[in-house]
């Protein structure tokens, strides 16, 4: 049996790990992913994999993550999308990352244009 055929919860690592190489935009993760991690999988308040690599500022790992699949729109808990986090935290090479894997500027609550307009930021055309 291979990786890629096991359940999500036998999978040979840690997943909560995971939430940490995200943080720390670690590129192993990909290789996790690779491996069978879900590129969506989430903790308990609903964080991503990518929507914790975009807050934290990793637009390479951000990328990395939509290339396998990732929902670059999907909400938080809260309702927060990545991009919302992303133009919050003023990220704009993780903004352009979800822009051009085609993150919904309207997508959460707040959406990332409100966010922009609240912070007096401009949102820039998908790529």
């Amino acid at each position: 049996m291979s990786h890629d055929d096991l359940p999500d919860d036998k999978l040979p690592v840690d997943l909560d790990q995971m939430f940490d190489l995200a943080r720390a935009g670690a590129d192993l993760l990909l290789e996790f992913v690779d491996a069978g991690v879900p590129a969506d999988h989430a903790d308990a308040a609903g964080n991503t994999l990518l929507m914790l690599a975009a807050y934290h500022g990793h637009a390479g790992l951000v990328r990395g993550l939509a290339e396998r699949g990732a929902d670059v729109d999907r909400v938080n808990a809260r309702g927060q999308s990545p991009l919302a986090g992303a133009v919050f935290k003023g990220a704009d090479d993780v903004v352009a990352a979800l822009l051009d894997a085609g993150a919904d500027p309207d997508a959460g609550t707040p959406s990332a244009r409100d966010t922009a307009q609240m912070f007096g930021r401009v949102l820039p055309e998908r790529g």
